[in-house]
């Protein structure tokens, strides 16, 4: 039997991101710069008071990316101000931006990145299938 070893990050946070479509790029570069190794947009479709009555009479767009990061937590402030401040979220109706605390995640991790992540992982033995 082939045993193998799960590296379970228990020290990360993810944020999400909601923006106008088209924006994520920018808001991607600006993580990336601050810490982030990378990112997931995917579409999505947001429906509210802002759409439906529109700004100055305007039609406000639905279609929206959806940015997940994730982080370590020591990573998570810098970032998130960095991804603010590149969507300019404080405008009215450029999007939305939060964290959510993860209590476990697992993906491949290089042996010499786990070792220098020290105590933020657990080890678990995989059971076979």
């Amino acid at each position: 039997m082939n045993k193998k070893e799960i590296i379970v990050l228990t020290d990360v946070s993810l944020i999400t991101c909601i923006v106008q479509r088209g924006l994520a790029d920018k808001i991607v570069v600006a993580a990336q710069e601050a810490g982030a190794q990378g990112a997931t947009i995917f579409y999505g479709r947001g429906e509210g008071v802002r759409e439906r009555l529109g700004i100055l009479g305007l039609a406000v767009e639905v279609e929206k990316e959806v940015i997940s990061i994730m982080v370590a937590s020591d990573q998570v402030d810098r970032v998130f101000e960095r991804m603010y401040l590149a969507g300019n979220l404080d405008t009215p109706g450029m999007g939305l931006i939060y964290v959510t605390p993860l209590e476990k995640a697992a993906t491949h991790i290089p042996q010499e990145i786990a070792e220098r992540l020290g105590k933020h992982v657990h080890r678990q033995k995989k059971q076979p299938s």
